[in-house]
């Protein structure tokens, strides 16, 4: 490996912590990150199911979380099973990158160890959704120990206490499935290490800019922020006793 190869990677791993430490803290430049704002929509979340006894819905997004992670953890797995299917094909690689400009090849040794790198990092999301998979497991458990509404009226404090069990579990494992996405996200950057270390740090540089504007700077990102209600919405409550625009009176139960 050239000196390029080692600054180049010492650019990712400081550029992919230095991308974590920022979404640890609460704001940048005075704006609140997406994933901090979801965080306050899982409060309200949990908050909200203790006024309601049905709580199929909330079942429903519990299982809709896990099923989302267990996608991405066997994801995780097929792309290491295809690194390693990379590694015996180096040989025809070494083929095509002869015919290719502006690619830097070390020969096998080097190429073997970026493709190790790159399992490794399948690796360690494979790990994080292994075990966000694991904890939304346990906040479905701790979501059952929720009581009922006519029970949270009677304790109000030892209902909240089981709310905000569920909401810790809850916030633990999305930061783990986060984690293991930035992995995966992150793994787009490392194959520009493929043709040299000057796109590694490139696509690295374009990765984390697009990761970082979605946090801060996106529309989904304000789809979530706290809001007034749009000026030009004119909402007003249906009167059952008046006829609907079209003549016709509302059935009851509308």
């Amino acid at each position: 490996m050239t000196t390029a190869d080692y600054i180049a990677l010492a650019f990712f791993a400081w550029v992919w912590v230095a991308y974590s430490w920022l979404l640890h803290g609460r704001t940048f430049f005075g704006r609140t990150s997406l994933t901090h704002a979801m965080t306050e929509r899982r409060r309200e979340w949990i908050y909200n199911s203790l006024r309601r006894d049905l709580k199929m819905i909330d079942t429903q997004i519990m299982a809709g979380l896990q099923n989302g992670t267990a996608f991405f953890a066997s994801t995780s797995i097929f792309a290491i099973g295809s690194c390693f299917a990379l590694l015996g094909a180096t040989e025809k690689v070494d083929a095509v990158f002869a015919d290719l400009p502006f690619v830097f090849h070390g020969g096998h040794a080097v190429f073997e160890m970026k493709v190790g790198g790159l399992a490794a990092l399948f690796g360690y999301a494979f790990f994080k959704f292994g075990w966000s998979y694991r904890l939304f497991n346990y906040c479905t458990i701790l979501f059952g120990s929720i009581p009922m509404m006519r029970d949270s009226e009677r304790d109000i404090i030892a209902a909240e206490r089981a709310a905000e069990r569920v909401i810790r579990m809850n916030v633990i494992a999305g930061s783990n499935f986060n984690e293991g996405l930035r992995a995966i996200f992150l793994s787009i950057g490392y194959l520009g290490w493929f043709i040299n270390p000057y796109v590694f740090m490139m696509t690295t540089a374009i990765v984390i800019f697009v990761l970082a504007r979605r946090q801060f700077f996106s529309e989904a990102r304000l789809a979530i922020m706290d809001a007034g209600a749009p000026s030009n919405l004119h909402l007003s409550a249906i009167r059952r006793d008046m006829p609907s625009s079209d003549g016709r009176d509302l059935p009851e139960g509308l």
